[in-house]
Order: structure tokens, then C-alpha cells, then sequence
């Protein structure tokens, strides 16, 4: 019987995070559209995921 509620609690408290992480991204969104291209920096968005760096090249795990 306490497995069903401690489960409840759980799933509850995942949906709320999921929500609270939801919201969040959304804010960010919204933060960024509202943000003039000029002030930014850039001429859009394409440009803040590319640093412009090369790939890092990482040595082979040993086994």
C-alpha cells in the first residue's frame, strides 16, 4: 500500500519538474525572439550554436 503512494508522490513531483523545465524553456524562447538581432550581436539565430571552433579531436579510449 505504501509502494502505490510513495509512487504517486513520485510521479507527481516528475510532472511538476517536467512543467517547471517547460515553462522555463519557453521564458527563454520568448527572451530570445523578443531580443533585437543588432543588440545581439549576430544576424540571427543560426549563429549562437556555432562557436566557430573546430570539432575536438579525442584520443581513442583504451581498452
Amino acid at each position: 500500500m505504501i509502494e502505490i503512494e510513495y509512487h504517486k508522490m513520485r510521479s507527481a513531483q516528475l510532472l511538476r519538474t517536467a512543467e517547471e523545465e517547460r515553462l522555463a524553456r519557453s521564458v527563454a524562447r520568448a527572451r530570445r525572439a523578443a531580443r533585437p538581432a543588432d543588440r545581439a550581436g549576430h544576424d540571427g539565430a543560426g549563429a549562437e550554436s556555432d562557436t566557430g571552433r573546430g570539432r575536438r579531436h579525442r584520443l581513442p579510449r583504451t581498452a
